[in-house]
């Protein structure tokens, strides 16, 4: 393996979590400091009010709908259709429209707060293809949308500090999910991309060092017609109120966007959900805090494997192993697992609690997933974890299980448990 495919492993070791590292450092904030979690463009761009009554409007909304909020003593929280890291929200969403009846041909920022999109550059020529094709000039015009996932990384540094660029890449996956769910629901195929000019793209969309683009997702038809990189650069608008820069997730993100990810033969998920169930699961998706410590059906894990075993509409890939604690399954012996094999019998619910940094939840959770990997690109594989556990909430919760994601665990110990010597990248308990 080569040095620059080690990058990643390096990046991720360095923010490890350990009992000592956790006792030397709880990682307290004062809530009061929290950045502001939505970017907003100067008042005098144009902006056009999305109606969900209106398809594809609709479409883009679902993305990353606000659903519900919740008032506290500093701020209002503003629950979404995709879960976030400590309710911290770094990901940004921005969507190149072209060839749409009613809408000018340019690239925009979606606006989650009042549901707008926020016109900050008008295409003639030029266009975003030319970036994710890797060429300057390319013939593959897109007819259709191409989203942009960011991450405005102050938003989750400022919390977890490090390991701050964890989460920024596991939830960049988990709003790659939320797009595939919204794809869905409207019966439009997508394709993620995570290897393009990661680098370029940010000078032109005038991010500075604040806010850097993560993956790709194109919705649309090809069109044979030129199309070039940015003709102007985009001015600067932070992402934050205020921000605090982090060196070492500056360096993370630029060393490990270099490497190219493994591929795969691009195949398309063959779920078959009830539309308006399905709709109603995305804008009532919650992560749970407790559970009950009931049991949850062999038919219900049984269907999760299934969702776990569904391709992801990309050729950029890494894979990704998972094992299963199992603590209450109807029909099933508590134990370690691998699907369905049984790796090692017996109780481990006190144990992977104390694993995930004595949380509760997973102690009383009815099925705790490790995710696994040896990777070779460190962002594409934590996205795709991210994505993962994005449809495994949706799922869990279409089937009336709760769900919730855990990124702080020991890592080393985690390791000895499942006796693997690959990285740790993301835990999700389910149950009831």
């Amino acid at each position: 393996m080569s040095n620059i495919e080690t990058t990643g492993k390096i990046f991720h070791s360095a923010t490890k979590h350990s009992y000592l590292s956790v006792m030397l450092d709880p990682n307290y904030v004062d809530s009061s400091t929290q950045p502001s979690a939505f970017k907003l463009y100067p008042k005098f761009y144009r902006r056009m009010q999305l109606d969900i009554n209106n398809p594809l409007h609709d479409f883009i909304s679902l993305t990353s709908a606000v659903t519900s909020g919740k008032n506290y003593q500093w701020c209002t929280a503003h629950r979404r259709v995709n879960p976030s890291a400590g309710g911290l929200y770094p990901t940004e969403v921005y969507v190149q429209i072209r060839g749409v009846e009613g809408i000018t041909n340019g690239i925009y920022h979606l606006e989650i707060a009042s549901n707008s999109l926020t016109l900050i550059y008008e295409l003639i020529d030029d266009g975003l293809e030319s970036y994710i094709f890797n060429e300057k000039i390319t013939k593959k015009s897109i007819k259709g949308f191409i989203f942009l996932i960011s991450c405005v990384y102050y938003r989750s540094g400022w919390k977890y500090k490090n390991r701050g660029v964890r989460y920024c890449f596991l939830d960049s996956g988990h709003h790659l999910g939320a797009i595939e769910a919204a794809a869905y629901l409207h019966n439009r195929n997508i394709k993620f991309l995570f290897d393009f000019d990661k680098l370029a793209l940010n000078t032109d969309l005038g991010f500075e060092n604040k806010e850097f683009v993560t993956a790709c997702v194109v919705s649309g038809e090809f069109e044979d017609k030129k199309v070039r990189r940015l003709r102007l650069p985009i001015p600067f608008v932070c992402g934050t109120d205020y921000f605090e820069q982090n060196t070492f997730i500056e360096q993370a993100y630029n060393e490990t966007s270099i490497l190219l990810s493994s591929k795969q033969k691009l195949q398309y998920p063959q779920t078959k959900f009830d539309r308006e169930k399905f709709r109603q699961t995305i804008n009532s998706r919650r992560s749970v805090r407790r559970f009950q410590r009931d049991s949850i059906s062999f038919q219900n894990y049984s269907e999760i494997l299934e969702i776990l075993q569904q391709p992801i509409s990309c050729e950029d890939f890494e894979e990704i192993e998972i094992y299963s604690v199992v603590n209450r399954i109807e029909d099933m012996s508590p134990g370690l697992y691998k699907g369905k094999k049984l790796i090692k019998e017996g109780y481990f619910h006190e144990k992977v609690g104390y694993l995930c940094i004595n949380q509760l939840i997973v102690r009383d959770s009815a099925l705790t997933l490790f995710f696994i990997s040896d990777y070779r690109n460190y962002q594409t594989v934590m996205q795709l974890a991210g994505l993962v556990g994005h449809r495994l909430y949706l799922a869990s919760n279409y089937l009336g299980m709760n769900c919730s994601g855990i990124g702080a665990f020991y890592d080393d110990e985690v390791q000895e448990l499942l006796e693997t010597s690959k990285d740790v990248l993301y835990t999700i308990v389910i149950g009831n």
